[in-house]
């Protein structure tokens, strides 16, 4: 009886030992893989299901931790503050990854129908001084049909969204125009003999709303022969009156005899 609990005793003694040998051995194993891992990243995740194109909220994004050896770089939106003002561009299903290449800024444009419309400095296209965002520009472009040469205003008062560039660096600019006139800028810049950018005023607008008609209506020719004609034509939706010449009126006294 005695020698039987004796070896039950070593047995359990045994077991006990191996069993903290295979655990020092496995929280050793975990150690190195960790280490080869490199600790852990937060990303960030869709918490809802998120559709493209609207703007992302706080509430709608979630959180997961991956190994610093499976986080890419430049891909996985590892600071919260790289989704403000961010859409997606695809659909987003919860629990799902957010990446860098799924979002872009959300459209400042003043008009939904509105695009914008690259303008880079270059021989054919010049600016009279630098431009920054937010300024208004007027496209003044010459153009020669068959010998005629033609300079008038193209567009007035545009809005720029963004500048490239500063001072000796500066390249060009982004304009706002409408969808219609989108193609029509771009045609000017594609085949036009020249085009010159103006800064136009800004905040005076109702002051300049006049002016500008009359002035988007005016060009200067050049014919053949090398004479020079400035034209203004009328603007749209006025008409020209004249004003009607008095009427003049005679009174005849009728004398009768005595």
């Amino acid at each position: 009886m005695l020698e039987s609990k004796r070896r039950a005793a070593i047995f359990l003694l045994l077991a006990f030992i191996l069993a903290a040998a295979a655990g020092y051995l496995v929280l050793d194993k975990v150690k190195s893989l960790n280490s080869e891992l490199g600790g852990m990243t937060k990303i960030y995740i869709a918490k809802d299901d998120i559709p493209p194109r609207t703007p992302i909220t706080e509430s709608q994004i979630g959180v997961m931790e991956i190994p610093n050896r499976f986080v890419v770089e430049n891909s996985y939106i590892t600071d919260k503050g790289d989704l403000a003002g961010k859409v997606s561009v695809v659909s987003l299903s919860e629990g799902e990854i957010i990446t860098q290449n799924m979002l872009k800024p959300i459209s400042n444009l003043r008009n939904e129908n509105n695009r914008l419309v690259a303008i880079q400095m270059s021989d054919k296209i010049q600016f009279d001084q630098e431009i920054k965002a937010l300024d208004r520009v007027d496209i003044v472009v010459s153009v020669d049909d068959n010998g005629k040469k033609t300079t008038k205003y193209f567009l007035r008062d545009v809005p720029v969204d963004w500048a490239q560039g500063k001072g000796k660096n500066f390249a060009g600019i982004a304009v706002e125009v409408s969808a219609e006139d989108a193609p029509k800028l771009i045609h000017m810049e594609n085949y036009a003999d020249k085009i010159r950018i103006l800064k136009a005023n800004v905040g005076k607008e109702e002051a300049g709303t006049e002016q500008a008609a009359v002035d988007e209506s005016s060009e200067i020719t050049t014919d053949a022969n090398g004479d020079q004609k400035d034209s203004e034509k009328q603007p749209a939706g006025k008409t020209e009156t004249k004003k009607p010449a008095p009427a003049t009126t005679t009174n005849k006294s009728k004398s009768k005899k005595p």
